[in-house]
């Protein structure tokens, strides 16, 4: 039965609604998905698209749904949840459901919008790809699983949201499992998400068992209103639910997944790095907000250390990649470091705006990155150079995209980006916050090299690359627009809606919102990302290494140390990874020694003792037997019969008319 819980609120100031029909139905945004992904797979092959058709109007109605949700939010305010009771466990109602607020509609329309755009490019890219009908219903069901996840009122659902998105990557990653690396890819990604998700599932457990519900807003009620027994517990489970985050966000250490994951197509990049998958941990923390700012204030410190490191961290790695996505991957890791550290310094508001604005220019990014490899058959940007003049479209969106990333005005990263320094600057951390300024320096910098490399000199690459079909530079003009206007909806002293959109939630969310631009903040960011383009320019540029491919800025052995990502795959594989193997393929070993060739070898011997006994028996005393003896009657019989073969047609004749005699007399004594 689904039911409205209307009454449940937290003290809040603001202003809403119930969302009426639209925020009724919004359960169809989850169900539609997955319906589609069934219709592709049935009937997918059969249509004249081979099943991208479904996929492709399945989304745009996610999308147009979304809009509208959108449009009630930012006119009216909703706040609502639903929920449908399934059953129980002990004291645990089962329930599922979907809620519609601030925080979720916004992911419902970056969700929507992004995945729309990746799908029509996908429809050009993997054209004539194998597998390209079960590619659109892993795609679909990718999409279907974030939108479960992002409309969870209750922890259960997250968790199952949470588990589809990782098995849906997991496909897609390894889209391509003929090949070594891509198998292995995904495979990592799914193990490193695993040893997380063990975290958060405890974090669930704690949770639960201290509140006595699952669903979200009464443990954030409770948390709110200083529930003594929750808050003997409130910083393990914080902390736990933080390592489930650290695992689908890519943070530090458990941030080796990701890079390798760009062996899956493009696409799947575009869509796991901009909307899906990385975006869940952010989501997770922010959704549990409120619960971390009255419960567990601690937990946040350790959240933004865990933040600044990864921002810092990954930004520094991308600087050594030859590899375009994989540039673009560690740029991923570290934008994702600063949306953790806005949650860890309490500017909600701060984090939830740079992951919108990031949404579209990294799925901008992603898809030119896609456009760029589609044309020269190569992701190694020392096969590249000079492509702006053949590729105009492309060249001038990804420079949007990429100069919104640096964070420059009037783009989106520039109002995004300022905010979270502002957040720093606010709550007094200084070597934080000129960590995160030195962040936006180094991204300035690895994006203007990766520009120079791909884009400026020469080409260097082999065949003759052209500009990509319109099906593929579409969604880059439509991203482009958004990675400039879509920072505009938060101007500090100018016009916020963005803050009000996010904080209309049923649990008050108490956080620094700044009224006016933060003029060492703003000056800071802007400087860095100029210095950081200026050196980029410089070296790649006017030195002539985009000419090249040459890197004028190895310094031996730090440049050694970064190419190896801190050692820490090495280490991953040799303490972690390879004692497990071994100990694992061992245990196997005896099992297969002790066990199943025992019993294959005891088979065998009882199959020939079985054999030896129905041979001797059955076979030669009693099969063998019978067909002799019926072959020596059958040869007696016929050598009787052949006596009447004498040659004459007289005899013959005499033997065929008394026959018919006999016959008659039979009939006429029977009758």
């Amino acid at each position: 039965m689904v039911k409205f819980d209307a009454n449940f609120l937290a003290e809040t100031e603001l202003v809403y609604t119930d969302g009426g029909i639209l925020a009724e139905y919004a359960w169809s945004l989850v169900v539609l998905p997955f319906v589609a992904a069934l219709l592709i797979t049935f009937i997918g092959k059969h249509l004249p698209y081979k099943g991208a058709e479904i996929a492709l109007g399945t989304i745009a109605l996610i999308f147009i749904y979304s809009v509208s949700l959108m449009f009630l939010h930012i006119t009216e305010g909703v706040a609502n949840e639903f929920f449908v009771n399934v059953g129980s466990i002990g004291q645990f109602d089962i329930e599922f459901g979907w809620v519609v607020d601030g925080l979720s509609i916004m992911m419902y329309f970056v969700v929507g919008t992004v995945a729309l755009l990746v799908f029509i490019y996908a429809t050009n890219y993997m054209e004539g790809e194998i597998r390209y009908t079960f590619f659109f219903t892993s795609l679909t069901l990718f999409a279907g699983s974030m939108l479960v996840l992002v409309s969870s009122p209750t922890l259960i659902q997250i968790l199952i949201g949470w588990e589809l998105v990782g098995v849906c990557s997991y496909l897609l990653i390894g889209h391509y499992w003929e090949k070594k690396d891509n198998s292995s890819a995904a495979m990592k990604a799914f193990i490193t998400n695993k040893i997380a998700d063990i975290g958060l599932m405890i974090g669930i457990i704690i949770l639960a068992l201290n509140t006595g519900t699952l669903r979200i807003s009464e443990i954030l009620y409770q948390s709110t209103h200083d529930y003594e027994k929750l808050s003997k517990v409130a910083f393990a489970a914080a902390i736990l639910l933080f390592i489930g985050a650290m695992g689908k966000s890519a943070q530090f250490p458990l941030h080796v997944w990701l890079p390798d994951a760009m062996a899956g197509p493009t696409p799947v990049s575009a869509l796991m790095h901009a909307a899906t998958m990385v975006t869940a941990g952010v989501y997770l923390l922010a959704r549990m907000f409120p619960f971390y700012k009255s419960m567990a204030p601690e937990a946040l410190d350790i959240v933004m250390l865990f933040g600044v490191i990864t921002l810092l961290g990954a930004g520094l790695i991308a600087i050594v990649q030859d590899d375009l996505k994989k540039v673009l991957a560690y740029s991923t890791v570290s934008q994702l470091g600063y949306m953790v550290a806005a949650i860890g310094s309490g500017a909600y508001t701060a984090a939830l705006f740079h992951l919108w604005t990031h949404a579209f220019f990294k799925a901008l990014l992603f898809l030119g990155a896609g456009s760029v490899i589609h044309a020269v058959h190569s992701n190694s940007m020392l096969e590249m150079g000079g492509l702006r003049k053949v590729m105009p479209k492309t060249f001038t969106t990804f420079i949007i995209g990429t100069v919104a990333l640096a964070g420059l005005p009037p783009f989106a990263g520039f109002f995004s980006k300022d905010e979270i320094l502002a957040s720093f600057n606010h709550e007094g951390e200084t070597t934080f916050f000129f960590i995160a300024v030195l962040g936006a320096f180094i991204t300035a910098f690895y994006m203007t090299r990766a520009v120079s490399l791909t884009f400026l000199g020469e080409y260097r690459g082999h065949g003759n690359p052209h500009e990509s079909h319109n099906m593929m530079t579409t969604p880059l003009l439509t991203l482009a627009v958004f990675a400039i206007a879509s920072g505009w909806v938060n101007i500090p002293g100018v016009y916020t809606g963005f803050t009000d959109w996010v904080t209309t939630r049923k649990t008050k969310i108490v956080e620094y919102h700044p009224e006016s631009f933060d003029l060492f903040a703003l000056s800071s960011g802007l400087i860095a990302g100029l210095l950081g383009i200026a050196l980029g320019y410089y070296l790649y540029q006017l030195q002539g290494s985009a000419e090249t491919g040459d890197d004028k800025i190895k310094i031996q052995p730090v440049w050694t140390v970064l190419e190896n990502k801190y050692y820490l795959d090495h280490f991953y594989f040799r303490f972690i990874i390879d004692p497990i193997k071994i100990n694992i393929s061992k245990a196997v070993d005896k099992f297969n020694t002790n066990v199943i060739d025992r019993f294959i070898n005891g088979v065998g011997q009882i199959a020939s003792l079985l054999g030896g006994v129905v041979y001797n028996n059955l076979d030669q005393n009693g099969i063998d037997r019978f067909l002799n003896m019926s072959s020596s009657g059958t040869d007696s019989f016929g050598g009787r019969v052949k006596l009447l073969q004498t040659g004459r047609t007289q005899q013959y004749l005499m033997l065929f008319l008394g026959g018919v005699v006999t016959i008659s007399l039979l009939i006429l004594f029977i009758i």
